[in-house]
């Protein structure tokens, strides 16, 4: 029961509290760039959440029998990387051959995903924490639901603010960061609310 609590608080605070793009603006180039349309900001969410998971599943034990006991701690980043872009190149490859459609749409961000410092971020801090094999499994997976979240609730916010009349000062990129600080700001309530649920 314990486990169960404590695997809870992992996934919902990642999720909500400590939001890898709305809480620590980690990712922040492919919620900038991707999220003008619902349908390539939910690709992009999925491919990101697959290449969090499976990463986390290589680089946890790679560090932890493998590099830390050889004293080789200091090589984690770049292990880290190399296992991230062979997870990014297997996505790219089963999309273009399979969703030709969400492939093209999402273009040069999809290889960017190798440099996204959420993925790096979660498979470094999994480590840093302490977390053990499950607890940086569900961590992982509450970082991409969490990356999943903050590119939908943008994109229907960029939606809208499409439609309305914007003064010519922040149009563009202006309006965008301004929206992106506010939805950034809403998060901050969660924080008592995890709190309040699991003590």
């Amino acid at each position: 029961m314990e486990l169960a609590k404590n695997l809870c608080i992992v996934l919902f605070s990642a999720i909500l509290v400590d939001n890898f793009v709305l809480s620590k603006f980690m990712g922040i180039c492919p919620f900038l760039g991707v999220s003008k349309k619902l349908s390539s900001a939910f690709g992009m969410s999925c491919a990101v959440t697959f290449v969090m998971v499976m990463a986390t599943a290589v680089t946890w034990p790679v560090y932890t029998y493998l590099l830390a006991p050889n004293g080789l701690g200091y090589l984690d980043t770049i292990t880290f990387i190399l296992v991230i872009a062979a997870f990014v190149q297997l996505v790219e490859f089963a999309l273009k051959r399979y969703i030709p459609v969400l492939y093209n749409t999402l273009g040069v961000y999809l290889p960017l995903i190798t440099t996204n410092c959420a993925i790096l971020g979660v498979t470094l801090l999994n480590i840093k924490d302490g977390h053990d094999y499950i607890a940086s499994l569900v961590n992982a997976l509450g970082g991409g639901l969490g990356f999943l979240l903050a590119m939908v609730l943008f994109a229907g916010v960029r939606t809208r603010i499409e439609g309305c009349k914007i003064r010519k000062a922040f149009e563009g990129l202006p309006i965008t960061l301004i929206s992106a600080s506010i939805v950034a700001l809403s998060f901050l309530g969660f924080g008592g609310v995890i709190d309040g649920i699991f003590k």
